[in-house]
């Protein structure tokens, strides 16, 4: 992981629904959009408040039309989490959404390129101090009506690169239209480049980071669906954030929003970039050494957890003990299991015994116990109590003196261990 880039820093929000800092030392946060019209205020509050209570730090909603800027006055109030409006084509809907009280408004310079229209907006904005997201999505920023002038866009001055054009019209895009924030004197700003191609995600943001100060949004835009968008997402996503680079972010799928938002989570959960809540849950892989329904298992504990838990106790599942000892090192709850049976231990300290019908409860009752625990100050997260020893592979688990009994096993260890 390389350092954060250091960039500007915005406010996005207000004294009702809280402010989000986006940029500078802020953690980064995470956004969403719904996926209703704006203009069903019902329907697109519920919404907003799923979203939110996914963990979503701020949230997006579609303003084409006046009577979805409208909708606002009745959304905001009943919301609690930072809201933008996206405007899309006629900039009196980002007038209008101000007007409405939101916290944050998106232009495309590809969309709205007036610099007198721009320049009402930014008006508008500074005087309520609200940051406007500038978006150079490849869909929209490439002139299309003008043939000649759009040969001329693609010329490119990244001639070595293999999306040198691309990146030659996103940075003159946004050189071009920065300039009449700057000439307003107007600098909250965040800045995305998107596109559906990763790899150029990767490049436009890595170029765009070296050019401006601006805290930047990331995402991989027309993803797709869940199944293949998470790894479209999370592998340039993962990336840039690695190499210190993004202050926001947006997972998109063509699914349910709730999704995007648990997702980018976890990307951030997994880098460091944001403190857990909830359960850290691992689990080992397929392989032919399982003896207990391991898949049905670890989905039951992951939603059981996930309503009981709020503390990020890390939960190991493993099915087995060959690596099991090794693989839930560092785990404050964990279960090996063998022969239709499963140990379970409590920072490295083996507490039970249990058959496999029972697993699921006790290893529940188990992690509800310690993080009472914790709560109660008697112990703390991460820390072992003892070093894991490993389980005897043919006796601990109830199998092993009938199997030495017939024949059909080596007595590889000593029975007496654990008790047996």
């Amino acid at each position: 992981m390389l350092p954060r880039r250091k960039t500007r820093q915005v406010s996005v929000g207000d004294d009702r629904v809280g402010v989000v800092k986006v940029g500078g030392d802020a953690p980064v946060a995470v956004q969403s959009m719904t996926s209703g019209y704006t203009y069903e205020i019902d329907t697109c509050v519920a919404e907003i408040n799923k979203l939110a209570a996914a963990g979503a730090d701020i949230v997006r909603v579609a303003v084409p039309e006046k009577k979805d800027t409208e909708a606002l006055k009745e959304i905001l109030p009943q919301v609690s989490v930072p809201i933008v409006a996206d405007v899309h084509f006629h900039f009196k809907r980002a007038l209008e959404a101000v007007e409405a009280g939101v916290h944050k408004i998106r232009l495309n310079p590809g969309n709205i390129a007036d610099r007198k229209q721009v320049e009402q907006v930014i008006a508008a904005c500074k005087e309520r101090g609200l940051p406007i997201r500038v978006g150079v999505n490849e869909g929209s920023i490439i002139e299309r009506r003008d043939k000649q002038k759009r040969m001329k866009e693609l010329g490119g001055v990244f001639s070595d690169n293999k999306h040198g054009h691309f990146l030659a019209i996103m940075i003159v895009k946004l050189e071009e239209y920065l300039d009449i924030f700057y000439d307003n004197d107007f600098y909250d700003v965040v800045i995305s480049a998107k596109s559906p191609d990763p790899t150029l995600v990767i490049d436009a943001y890595t170029e765009i980071s070296k050019r401006f100060d601006h805290p930047l949004h990331l995402g991989v835009t027309h993803a797709g669906p869940r199944e293949t968008a998470m790894i479209r997402s999370c592998v340039p996503l993962g990336h840039l954030l690695a190499a210190g680079i993004g202050d926001t972010v947006r997972i998109s799928y063509a699914n349910d929003p709730v999704y995007e938002v648990e997702d980018a989570l976890e990307m951030l959960y997994c880098l460091g970039l944001k403190q857990r809540k909830g359960v850290d849950l691992i689990a080992c892989p397929t392989c032919g050494r399982i003896q207990v329904d391991l898949f049905t298992l670890v989905q039951e504990v992951r939603k059981k957890l996930a309503d009981e838990i709020a503390l990020p106790i890390k939960v190991a599942v493993m099915g087995c003990i060959v690596n099991g000892p090794g693989e839930a090192e560092g785990a404050d709850v964990a279960i090996f299991a063998g022969d239709r049976r499963g140990i379970i231990y409590v920072q490295g300290e083996k507490v039970a015994n249990v058959p496999e019908e029972d697993i699921l409860e006790a290893l529940l009752d188990e992690c509800r116990k310690f993080e009472a625990r914790v709560n109660a100050g008697e112990v703390k997260l991460g820390e072992k109590v003892v070093e894991i020893a490993p389980p005897d592979p043919i006796g601990e688990l109830g199998s092993g003196f009938d199997k030495i009994a017939q024949g059909d096993v080596d007595r590889l260890t000593d029975l007496t261990i654990g008790g047996q």
